[in-house]
């Protein structure tokens, strides 16, 4: 397989850096722990999974050649994103009662992955810019979309775990709200950034 040393390298650095499924998912861990992030964390990769079953089926270039599509797109993605960093921001310190708060939701994770515009363009670069098994599509497209969902799984359970451990910070309402609002900060900068 040519090329897969620098397809997982990018890959990581893609499906690593910080963005709005890593820094929501960070949070999630965060303010109710791994366990209960586990159902957000599988809707993200089943997003994402999806996502790259659309990219590598040329839907998205479909979808953003409707004349008009691409700007009601952004809009609505937008508006989710502006939506879960108020969610994030405005979380309650934890408490003994938290295990009563609901946590972020299969759906929820889904979601986000499906109007996350930083996971379209990262399949989007991988796929076009490396070739794992010259001259058989079908069998390229399987094994990017096999190490792609290994990568995703490994880099967000990371995140999910990251942020477990700063929950002890979230205790206290003061570095709780501090900490809430630098991640809801960071998941609008990650949006303006893949926007643009």
């Amino acid at each position: 397989m040519d090329g897969l040393s620098g397809f997982l390298l990018a890959a990581l650095a893609l499906a690593g850096s910080p963005g709005p499924a890593t820094l929501s998912l960070t949070a999630t861990g965060a303010a109710f722990g791994a366990g209960r992030g586990v159902a957000y964390l599988a809707g993200i990769v089943v997003g994402m999974v999806l996502v790259m079953a659309a990219v590598a089926a040329g839907l998205v270039g479909l979808l953003m050649a409707v004349p008009g599509a691409t700007p009601v797109v952004t809009v609505l993605a937008g508006a989710y994103f502006l939506y879960l960093a108020w969610r994030i921001a405005m979380a309650p310190p934890l408490s003994d009662d938290n295990a009563r708060r609901p946590a972020p939701t299969f759906i929820a994770g889904l979601a986000l992955s499906l109007v996350n515009p930083k996971g379209y363009a990262a399949m989007a670069a991988l796929y076009s810019g490396f070739v794992l098994v010259p001259g058989r599509v079908g069998t390229d497209v399987a094994v990017k979309m096999a190490v792609l969902t290994f990568v995703i799984v490994a880099v967000n359970v990371a995140w999910l775990l990251a942020g477990a451990g700063l929950t002890r910070f979230f205790r206290e309402p003061r570095s709780n709200r501090l900490i809430n609002v630098a991640f809801a900060v960071l998941l609008v900068a990650s949006v303006v950034l893949a926007f643009a």
